[in-house]
């Protein structure tokens, strides 16, 4: 029998979990609290699996398949029967901890209740349940589609069950995990991009470099992929605001504190890739 699967959020991430669970075989419910978030989800999805068939990566049966698996609701009791729930709503822990409070009313003893958060300690979110050894962080990376790795975040009290439960979740979609062993906010890949893009934010607001340069010299220099300022374009100046700030208010540490011009981008609205502006203009 197909394994059933809970997602909480149809945004970006959200869609994303959803898409690859549902081509591993998973029955999914993709839970947002309008509609038009569903919508727009599910639009996303669909667009995707025709991308990967038009590349011949995916057949088309395949396909739809997958997509009839995808279920929608705006009822978050219809995680009820679920046996493993991703929460991938925004990165606010006052609306994380009331969605897990919620879930733990309403799940079964033995579903495992997961959180994408990349910033905040997964050990915050659990505290809002009665069964902290059963939460623990799934940290999936954007596009999931094609990024493969997953950060898997063991809180204070996270069981080894709930880790390994995680782990076959995630490489059974596809993913290659690491672990983090101690919750630190951030985790390890927060901690390190966001690192990243302070200090190139600070280079960019203080006239030492270009955009363009700051991002060349990581991609030609270190071999990155793509530069730390097009990266914070692509992930929104925003969501890296809140990643940044989580980060610093928990560690105290001066690295991880927001440069000014990140925080007035984000009140002019430039907020990357989504607004047409950021570091770039697109």
């Amino acid at each position: 029998m197909a394994k059933k699967l809970a997602v909480i959020g149809a945004g970006l991430m959200g869609s994303g979990i959803a898409q690859v669970s549902a081509q591993a075989g998973w029955d999914v419910v993709l839970r947002d609290v309008t509609d038009e978030a569903l919508r727009r989800g599910t639009d996303t999805i669909r667009a995707s699996y025709d991308k990967f068939v038009s590349k011949g990566k995916l057949e088309a049966e395949e396909a739809e398949r997958a997509l009839g698996r995808i279920t929608t609701t705006t009822d978050l009791d219809a995680a009820a029967d679920a046996d493993v729930v991703v929460e991938a709503v925004f990165e606010k822990i006052e609306v994380k901890r009331e969605i897990f409070r919620t879930l733990d009313e309403l799940v079964k003893d033995d579903t495992i209740l997961a959180s994408n958060t990349s910033a905040i300690p997964i050990t915050k979110i659990a505290a809002a349940t009665r069964r902290p050894e059963r939460v623990v962080g799934t940290h999936f990376f954007s596009p999931v589609p094609m990024m493969r790795l997953c950060e898997l975040v063991r809180g204070h009290k996270t069981s080894d069950e709930t880790l390994a439960a995680a782990r076959e979740f995630a490489e059974g979609v596809g993913k290659t995990c690491i672990v983090v062993n101690r919750d630190v906010a951030g985790f390890v890949t927060t901690r390190l991009i966001s690192a990243l893009v302070v200090e190139a934010a600070k280079l960019y607001e203080s006239g030492v470099a270009t955009a363009e340069d700051i991002d060349t010299a990581c991609k030609l220099g270190f071999g990155h992929a793509m530069g730390p300022l097009a990266t914070a374009d692509l992930t929104g100046v925003d969501i890296l605001l809140h990643a940044t700030d989580n980060i610093y208010t928990e560690s105290q540490d001066e690295k991880f504190a927001p440069p000014e011009i990140m925080r007035r981008m984000v009140d002019a609205g430039d907020i990357g890739r989504k607004s047409g502006e950021g570091f770039y203009r697109y």
